[in-house]
């Protein structure tokens, strides 16, 4: 079955031209696709692979050597000048999501190793790739571990694996290609900066363009070979305009005042660090190949800033990438030297777009609210939040083994090693000794004769190791009147805000429960997206009375069901509150029984929201009813905690 052809996808130019850049010149670094699902991300991905120009390679040799400049340090090295070579198509591998890290960058064969002495390194999907395509659906969701090796193949050109007595390193250059949908996650922010473009993509309103959609896929699904036959000749046609690019690369010139250009327009959009200069120095290069140039323009400079700056400009962790067309157009007229200069008929060289900054009022800033009462159920405005700061870190008791994160202690597949496990339990990195102590007994008995070891598959031990895992963490947030006083409000969104960053950056799961008036509701089901939540917390607006009971009750109903869907990511939940119960009859009573349903059962912290002189304690007291750390609202920083910590500590000396 032939692949989707890409000449026959509707719609997306910017990805369209993206992904021919990248593979004009693989120095710009890959492409990351962000969109909702169902917009032929993968589609087009996969259909690129078939417009690459083949790649010439040693025979034999599993890492793809080029027959000119072989790698000198090639595990099926080193490779005599004039050796056998052939011509084969440009590689697309997939890295599926759960990969093993043994899959991605190779593993030794212990059995070989062990029973006949010989160091055989199997490579991995890094090889694969090597001079070719690495492609990550889902690339968000890829477990830390995977991640930190692609940071290192992608920065360094090579993959380099010592583990189990093997030490191999071998060339890995390959145009990385990721997709991801914004709502399940956000991508860590090192792994974001190796990616050379992103484009955002989304489906079109335009209902004739969606029945072309749909009639171009059931004629593909009816007969694929056909209807790939149809866009045979575009195909290829597009296919031979990439190689001409290729070939005319070299050739491009860079003027200083283009170079200029690019560096006003970095500064412009206070990008970190030099990368982003030459991501876009390289994309302009790579754009004007294609459009058949030998000198960059300002309408190349132009385009190659909207690909490549989006994800790159410094902003909030939780905004969303994008850069303004009138900031763009600024730094370009900034950079341009005095009098007329070319005239540049692209488009973007007129006036930037009306509406191209922002949509919707700005935040409420100061100025006085009415405080709606707790008794009333009015609801007041929403009140922005501060600057996030950072966050203690709240652990869940005990050892899980749930997704790699970086929160709660968890048997994992890194980590240092607690101890070892025979093969079928959990499989992870091979532990030689323990492997060598298994089968030792059983020498005479198997007929060992002569050097080595005879080796059975249940011999093998694997290591135990233990790291740290992501957790679900569910806020459970007050939304009443007697939260609503202004100040009061701004200081919970902002210690609420941390934590969601802290959440983040732990690769944690959220959800967001609030109740308020006579109810609880769900705002935010269990997700990855953190962002999501910070958007719902930002519109969280206030009022009526205060029904704790409903709140807890609600949060237990969550975490039951997500118990059932993701058994393994264990629960931390963070009740948002000053304590009162004000809602329906015997309300403190309902709440003390709502508590005593979660308590023992889950992880708690209850973050007290009560200010002032006059202090009840309520959130003190529901700590104890549920079993949880009591923290006050204005302990949640870091670096208040360890200010504390100093504080007694100096004390005791004292």
């Amino acid at each position: 079955m032939k692949p989707y052809p890409f000449t026959a996808v509707v719609g997306m130019p910017d990805l369209r031209l993206a992904l021919v850049l990248s593979s004009i010149s693989p120095a710009v670094g890959g492409v990351l696709v962000r969109g909702e699902k169902g917009t032929a991300k993968s589609t087009m991905v996969r259909a690129l692979a078939g417009l690459l120009p083949g790649v010439d390679v040693v025979d034999a040799c599993r890492f793809s050597c080029d027959p000119v400049e072989p790698d000198p340090a090639c595990p099926d090295g080193p490779h005599a000048e004039g050796s056998p070579a052939h011509r084969r198509p440009a590689r697309l591998v997939e890295l599926p999501v759960g990969a093993a890290e043994d899959r991605v960058i190779g593993s030794l064969n212990l059995e070989r190793a062990l029973a006949d002495g010989v160091t055989d390194f199997q490579p991995g999907l890094l090889a694969a790739a090597h001079r070719g395509l690495l492609y990550v659906d889902e690339v968000n969701l890829l477990h830390d571990h995977l991640v930190d090796t692609l940071l290192d193949a992608a920065a360094m050109g090579r993959a380099t694996v010592e583990r189990e007595g093997v030490s191999v390193s071998h060339a890995a250059r390959f145009v990385l290609i990721g997709t991801m949908n914004p709502e399940e996650g956000e991508l860590r922010p090192q792994l974001l900066d190796r990616f050379g473009l992103t484009v955002e993509v989304a489906s079109s309103r335009d209902p004739e363009l969606r029945v072309e959609v749909v009639r171009r896929r059931l004629a593909y699904e009816a007969d694929p070979d056909g209807f790939a036959g149809q866009y045979a000749a575009a195909d290829a046609e597009l296919a031979a305009d990439i190689e001409a690019a290729q070939r005319l690369l070299p050739s491009v010139k860079l003027p200083d005042d283009a170079l200029r250009q690019i560096a006003e327009v970095c500064a412009s959009f206070e990008v970190d660090g030099m990368r982003a200069d030459i991501v876009t120095a390289r994309t302009a290069v790579a754009h004007a190949a294609w459009a058949g140039r030998t000198e960059v323009t300002t309408e190349v400079v132009r385009v190659a800033a909207r690909l490549a700056l989006p994800h790159r400009r410094r902003r909030n962790p939780f905004d969303a990438p994008g850069i303004s067309e009138e900031q763009l157009e600024q730094a370009l007229q900034d950079a341009e030297p005095e009098g007329p200069g070319p005239d540049d008929d692209g488009p973007g060289s007129g006036a930037p777009p009306e509406g191209g900054e922002t949509s919707g009022p700005p935040p409420s800033e100061g100025g006085e609210e009415p405080s709606g009462g707790g008794r009333s159920g009015g609801e007041q405005k929403p009140v922005g939040a501060g600057e996030a700061f950072r966050a203690r870190r709240f652990e869940v008791k005990g050892t899980g083994e749930g997704a790699a994160g970086r929160r709660s202690r968890a048997i994992t597949t890194n980590g240092r090693t607690i101890g070892v496990q025979p093969a079928g339990t959990k499989d992870g990195h091979p532990h030689l000794l323990a492997t060598v102590r298994a089968a030792a007994p059983h020498q005479r008995s198997r007929g060992r004769s002569g050097a080595g070891l005879v080796v059975r598959p249940q011999d093998l031990r694997f290591a135990r190791r233990e790291g740290r895992e992501g957790n679900l963490v569910l806020f459970c947030v007050d939304a009443s009147g007697s939260m609503g006083a202004r100040q009061r409000m701004r200081e919970v969104k902002t210690a609420v805000l941390s934590l969601l960053l802290d959440a983040y950056q732990r690769r944690d799961k959220v959800g967001l429960v609030t109740f308020r008036a006579s109810g609880a509701e769900l705002a935010l089901p269990p997700t990855i997206s953190v962002d999501a939540a910070a958007s719902r917390l930002d519109g969280l607006a206030t009022g009526g009375r205060t029904p704790l009971a409903e709140g807890l009750l609600e949060a237990a109903r969550v975490l039951r069901i997500e118990a059932v869907r993701d058994p393994l990511r264990r629960p931390l939940l963070v009740v948002v509150t000053d304590g009162r119960a004000t809602s329906g009859a015997d309300a403190v009573q309902r709440a003390k029984q709502a508590a005593g349903l979660l308590a023992g059962n889950v992880t708690s912290v209850v973050m007290d929201c009560e200010s002032g002189k006059m202090r009840l304690g309520l959130a003190a007291e529901l700590a104890e009813h549920l079993g949880a750390e009591h923290v006050p609202v204005a302990e949640v920083a870091a670096d208040t905690l360890a200010g504390a910590v100093r504080t007694r500590i100096s004390g005791r000396a004292a």
